[in-house]
């Protein structure tokens, strides 16, 4: 199993598309950011075929730190949820 990056990901748009390296880095940028911006203003963003990210509020709660045992209280925060459309679930499981 390998991680893929983002100049992975620019590297096939060059590849398969025809623009070159530098536009398809700015292109994906560009994408990334347009997606980064939705979830900041608290938009949902979804992709067909791909999957939805949703933010979700994420309540303080109290943590233990598992080496001591100390009880810390955990801050609200907003975390990234991202569920799979159906049909990538179907591409996974094949």
């Amino acid at each position: 199993m390998r991680t893929v990056t983002r100049s992975d990901i620019a590297e096939t748009l060059y590849q398969e598309v025809g623009l070159s390296r530098k536009d398809s880095g700015e292109i994906l940028d560009m994408v990334l950011e347009e997606i980064t911006n939705d979830l900041v203003n608290g938009n949902n963003v979804k992709i067909s075929s791909f999957g939805t990210f949703t933010v979700r509020q994420k309540n303080t709660r109290i943590g233990r730190n598992p080496k001591t045992g100390v009880e810390a209280e955990i801050s609200s925060r907003k975390v990234i949820s991202f569920k799979p459309s159906q049909t990538m679930r179907s591409s996974l499981n094949k």
